[in-house]
């Protein structure tokens, strides 16, 4: 069975990602096709938020990318002195919320203790927020992308729980990407299975689907990694044969596999 998977890749070589690894060990062919890019933005601004922890109630990470704009700042030697020797410490004093087991250990790398990584999506993650009956005073800051939805900030928002956003990423389609699905197409053939990883990847791809596979479209099994994508992938028309009951590799495996027995 081949499987295309639509997403950013965990490390530099794409065999090695985690979500490659686990289909594979069960016997799936199994190719990773990046569908996105990041450019990141406002790091100064950024780390200069992250410097007056006392202004702030929390953190929230919603994406592996907004962990990552941490590490930028932290490659600056004068900023990574004060986070080691200072700031994270204050951080912990506080709460820090993450969506996912893969977002929370790249905010472990940081220094930094987190919670809310068994909500796995930001709905989830939102109401658990909202269930600590936080009186909070200040805002918690929340870095997130360009394309974020706005369930999270408008429930908090419900439950007057201050937020502070701020945009450390922009997010668009990857240069390479009609190239990549052209190649995988002419070499592999038609994939039996394609897992999308976010909205914006449904967003980016369903056009170049749509042309490559014509009347097949509608007989293609698609996964969602997630509730959010699903319901993203339903609102443009795509038949959603199966979400992973979490976003891991694990239990992506066992949701193809269970298309598999269907």
């Amino acid at each position: 069975m081949k499987v295309l998977l639509l997403k950013d890749p965990k490390t530099s070589e794409l065999s090695l990602d985690p979500y490659v690894k686990e289909l594979s060990s069960h016997g799936l062919q199994t190719t990773l096709i990046p569908v996105l890019s990041f450019k990141f933005v406002s790091l100064e601004l950024f780390f200069d938020k992250l410097s007056h922890p006392e202004n702030y109630s929390g953190l929230i990470f919603t994406s592996p990318r907004a962990v990552e704009a941490v590490k930028l700042c932290l490659k600056n030697p004068g900023n990574k002195e004060v986070w080691e020797n200072i700031l994270c410490d204050q951080w912990n004093s506080k709460p820090v919320y993450v969506v996912g087991k893969g977002t929370g250990t790249l905010v472990e790398e940081v220094g930094l203790s987190s919670e809310g990584e068994g909500t796995g999506n930001a709905e989830k993650l939102a109401d658990y927020i909202c269930s600590k009956r936080l009186l909070c005073s200040s805002p918690i800051i929340f870095p997130c992308g360009s394309l974020k939805r706005e369930v999270l900030p408008k429930r908090l928002q419900e439950k007057n729980i201050p937020l502070e956003t701020i945009t450390v990423y922009q997010t668009a389609l990857h240069p390479a990407i009609e190239d990549s699905l052209a190649d995988y197409f002419a070499k592999e053939g038609v994939p039996t299975i394609i897992v999308f990883f976010s909205p914006s990847g449904v967003k980016f791809c369903l056009g170049f689907f749509k042309e490559m596979l014509n009347d097949r479209f509608n007989q293609m099994k698609f996964v969602a990694i997630g509730p959010t994508t699903a319901e993203a992938m339903a609102a443009e028309g795509i038949p959603v044969s199966c979400t992973a009951e979490n976003p891991t590799p694990q239990d992506l495996a066992i949701g193809i596999k269970g298309i598999d027995k269907q």
